[in-house]
């Protein structure tokens, strides 16, 4: 089978920090005293050492937590970025969906960015005209074909994007978690589309949190930790040890120093945490206890009824329930600007073991419905059966199914003839 990519001892490293420089001299000067100034802890290892092969017609995942160094990696395949060291050769033409609308011009037409994208990929005008009428058809914008689309919605903007990155038949498509936008039936519609892209002999490379999204689609996959692969394999066998692992684990996520944090005109999210009984951090629980999420957010405007929304996953993603404070006092009252805590506990024997991830938004109800923001699989969280035969498996001890273990009360009567 042809190789249409490899990658040999890829690395990128960021310098953190640094200083302005007033004059071509103090330039030239920091640029001579960099390497002996310059220590180790002042560097990012995006990606360190990454070794991978990609065959012609075959569907690579690339899975990992957030910072892992997935999305530097597609935009060094994508020649957007240059690596540090090492080496990253493709062969084919190859098309890219990074962000929502990459390599679309704003104040161009709907139309007009479709034929801009088939020329950047090499195409002739024969060539993409043949493909215009599927790439509309399936972008369902048809009505604003002559508007820029910088007048597009978000809505319209990633499905027009995604349907020329597809359509366009570049020999490698690279897709960055464009399912994460767009509504159910869409994103349904995305997936059949790489699955009739990589029947079709071209090669994926697909980066997603949708766990069954990757099994789905994908033959094989590579895990991301820290910028080094932590595992490769098939798609299922690695996404198994992904969620079975530490790799994609964490108890507490911090926004405040993010330049894009989570957040709307009126709030705006700082930190999340999982936390036991004692109100410590912690991401490994005994299914006996119950255990709290916290949100610290922080109030920019005062007249919203603000409401922390927790959505919780299971490891096959498989949405088990979403927990919103609609008990306190806080149901139907505008939050004032400020700094506020909000915590949700879940009761102690209702879980299942295994992993679990949660989607943390702030949404309004009343007058109007709004969602401020929902980020996706901020934290998450193991929990634990210790076999003490005082949980809802009693003296079981194989392995039990089901996504929730809930302990309930029973009622067990002898009946009189």
């Amino acid at each position: 089978m042809t190789k249409v990519v490899k990658v040999e001892n890829l690395s990128k490293v960021y310098q953190l920090g640094g200083t302005r420089h007033n004059s071509l001299r103090d330039a030239l000067v920091g640029f001579l005293r960099q390497p002996s100034l310059r220590s180790e802890k002042n560097k990012l290892f995006a990606l360190q050492d990454v070794n991978f092969e990609v065959s012609e017609g075959e569907t690579l995942g690339i899975i990992g937590n957030n910072g892992a160094g997935k999305s530097t990696l597609l935009k060094i395949l994508s020649r957007i970025t240059k690596p540090t060291s090492g080496t990253a050769e493709l062969r084919g033409r190859v098309g890219s969906l990074l962000e929502v609308g990459t390599g679309f011009h704003n104040e161009l037409s709907g139309r007009e960015n479709i034929f801009l994208n088939g020329a950047i990929l090499g195409m002739s005008r024969a060539e993409i005209e043949r493909s215009f009428d599927e790439i509309v058809a399936f972008a369902e914008v048809e009505k604003f074909l002559d508007t820029p689309v910088k007048h597009y919605s978000s809505g319209m903007y990633m499905r027009l994007a995604f349907s020329v990155a597809a359509h366009l038949e570049p020999e490698i498509l690279i897709v960055d978690e464009v399912l994460a936008v767009g509504d159910v039936a869409f994103q349904r519609k995305c997936l059949n589309k790489m699955r009739d892209v990589s029947q079709s002999g071209r090669t994926i490379l697909f980066v997603s949190h949708d766990m069954s999204a990757i099994t789905r689609i994908c033959n094989r996959a590579i895990a991301l930790s820290d910028g080094k692969i932590v595992g490769a394999g098939t798609a299922t066998d690695v996404v198994r040890e992904y969620l079975s692992s530490s790799w994609g684990m964490t108890a507490e996520r911090v926004f405040e120093t993010d330049k894009n944090p989570p957040a709307s005109e009126f709030v705006r999210l700082e930190k999340v945490r999982v936390i036991d009984e004692n109100g410590e951090t912690c991401g490994s629980h005994d299914i006996h206890r119950k255990i709290g999420i916290e949100a610290t957010y922080e109030v920019l405007q005062s007249g919203a009824i603000l409401l922390p929304n927790y959505q919780v996953y299971n490891q096959s993603r498989l949405h088990l329930f979403t927990i919103q404070d609609v008990a306190s006092e806080w149901k139907r009252r505008e939050k004032d600007q400020g700094r506020y805590i909000s915590t949700a506990w879940i009761p102690g024997n209702l879980m299942a073991e295994g992993s679990f991830f949660v989607n943390v938004a702030i949404v309004t109800y009343l007058p109007k419905m709004n969602v401020h923001f929902n980020a996706l699989e901020v934290v998450s969280f193991d929990v634990a059966d210790s076999l003490t035969g005082d949980t809802a498996r009693g003296d079981f001890s194989s392995k039990m199914e089901g996504v929730m273990r809930p302990m309930v009360d029973w009622e067990t009567s002898i009946r009189e003839n």
